[in-house]
């Protein structure tokens, strides 16, 4: 399965405004897509993950989460966590 990486969001949110450039900059240096939600127009996402804040950064292989972030997180950990997951080491 290949690794997906999920970042939910709302309005509004302080956090989630400062995590968009935050997945932007992770997404492009390791060269994936990653997809962004807003959880409150999506509600079934609430329950389906167990969504708690906002926001929140899920890695996924298939439908199995394999890495949980929640609130704000910072470049080098957002990428650390996604890299455990790929299926093939990324240079740095």
């Amino acid at each position: 399965m290949a690794v997906k990486v999920i970042s939910f969001y709302q309005e509004g949110c302080m956090g989630c405004k400062e995590q968009t450039p935050i997945l932007l900059e992770a997404a492009a240096d390791l060269g994936i897509e990653i997809e962004e939600i807003d959880a409150v127009k999506n509600p079934e996402y609430i329950q389906k993950y167990n969504l708690r804040v906002t926001p929140t950064t899920l890695v996924l292989d298939g439908d199995e989460i394999r890495e949980r972030m929640e609130g704000l997180v910072h470049s080098e950990d957002l990428e650390a966590a996604i890299r455990r997951h790929l299926p093939e080491p990324l240079p740095r």
